[in-house]
């Protein structure tokens, strides 16, 4: 009998603001990474939660997503591998971002170039396909019509 795949749930949330997008600098294993805000699904919650959560905790921010950028499923090592919720969140003005959790080095609001700049800093290939997916739908949008949220059932049975 083969063991059943079981891919970690993730969640993640691109902030924009003016051409700008919040990423949050973390060490991880010794190295720096930039990522969005993101993290893993707990018990007893539902996906929108779980992103306002690591929304909080990597930023200090009190922000709910919006919308639903996109279900991305992807494989670290044959080991490791996510499927990975990402939802957005449009603002006005860019806040100031105070990590409350402390593998959180510091925030950075930057372009779509200053993040791709970053490369092997990246913590994962999805921050800037994430980023480039919400560019284009609100290219052929309106900011505000990404996917709604009502898509996911947050009803518990």
């Amino acid at each position: 009998m083969t063991e059943r795949y079981k891919p970690n749930t993730t969640v993640a949330c691109v902030i924009h603001c003016q051409g700008k997008f919040l990423l949050v600098e973390e060490r991880i294993n010794g190295a720096i990474k930039f990522n969005q805000p993101a993290g893993h699904l707990e018990a007893n919650e539902s996906i929108i939660e779980a992103c306002a959560r690591e929304i909080v905790e990597e930023t200090g921010l009190a922000l709910s997503p919006q919308a639903i950028v996109g279900i991305y499923q992807f494989s670290a090592s044959d080991e490791l591998a996510f499927v990975r919720y990402t939802f957005c969140i449009e603002l006005s003005e860019q806040r100031q971002a105070l990590p409350l959790d402390c593998a959180i080095i510091t925030t950075h609001w930057l372009s779509l170039a200053e993040i791709i700049a970053l490369g092997s800093q990246l913590r994962s290939p999805l921050v800037v396909k994430s980023i480039a997916d919400f560019v284009q739908q609100a290219d052929k949008n309106h900011p505000s019509q990404h996917t709604p949220l009502s898509l996911l059932n947050v009803d518990y049975f």
